[in-house]
């Protein structure tokens, strides 16, 4: 007698989920994006002093703060799923503990960043606190805000360059994106270095953490059970 036994097929969709994290990486660059580079105020006076402030936009302030302050909640997110998924899987590695810590300090460092936009936006005509300091106190503000959340980004730009360490030197991550990790930290150094620019890590970062975020998510990696 013949008996037949019917057996499941594997539980893909699942699995298929459980890689699905590093999209929080993307989101994180696309807001960070956003907040940082296509929102960000400019003015091109020079010398530039308090007269500015007649000059710049306090929604923009604070449409780029509170866009800022959702990209730190999701680089905070992708930087404790990277330790529950990466982290525990090479447990002697040190560039996947960095990759972990550059995306915290980032998110401290942002905090500061996208806060100080808010509240230039609390304090310039139309804010709910707009006759509390005068305009030498809110050109404060106006200069912490020149590179403020431009800077921030540097912790990520570290990561990235974790990142390029995994694929080239220990092979866990596919060569492509260890070779698209390097070019961040290059550029920084190269901008820092020879120009004094201190916040090109806010150029470089978001872009390389939504290439990243993509790259992880729909590439084959080790890290991510895909190769």
């Amino acid at each position: 007698m013949v008996t037949l036994t019917q057996t499941s097929a594997p539980d893909t969709t699942t699995s298929a989920t459980s890689r699905r994290w590093p999209l929080w990486g993307l989101a994180a660059g696309v807001f960070g994006a956003v907040a940082t580079i296509f929102t960000n105020v400019s003015n091109n006076d020079t010398p530039v002093g308090p007269d500015v402030l007649t000059k710049v936009s306090g929604t923009t302030y604070h449409v780029s703060g509170a866009l800022g302050y959702v990209a730190v909640a999701f680089l905070i997110v992708f930087a404790g799923c990277w330790r529950a998924r990466v982290v525990r899987q090479l447990p002697d590695s040190i560039a996947a503990r960095v990759v972990a810590d550059g995306f915290l300090a980032s998110a401290a460092g942002l905090t500061l960043g996208y806060g100080w936009k808010l509240a230039m936006a609390l304090y310039l005509p139309g804010g709910v606190n707009k006759d509390q300091f005068g305009d030498e106190a809110k050109f404060i503000y106006y200069v912490l805000n020149d590179f403020g959340s431009f800077i921030g980004w540097l912790g990520v730009v570290i990561a990235a360059g974790a990142i390029a360490w995994l694929s080239l030197r220990e092979k866990v991550i596919s060569k492509w994106l260890g070779i698209v990790s390097v070019l961040p930290v290059v550029a920084v150094l190269f901008m820092s270095l020879g120009f004094a620019i201190a916040g090109y890590p806010g150029i470089a970062g978001p872009v390389w953490l939504v290439l990243a975020g993509a790259g992880l998510t729909f590439g084959r990696h080790r890290i991510t059970g895909t190769r």
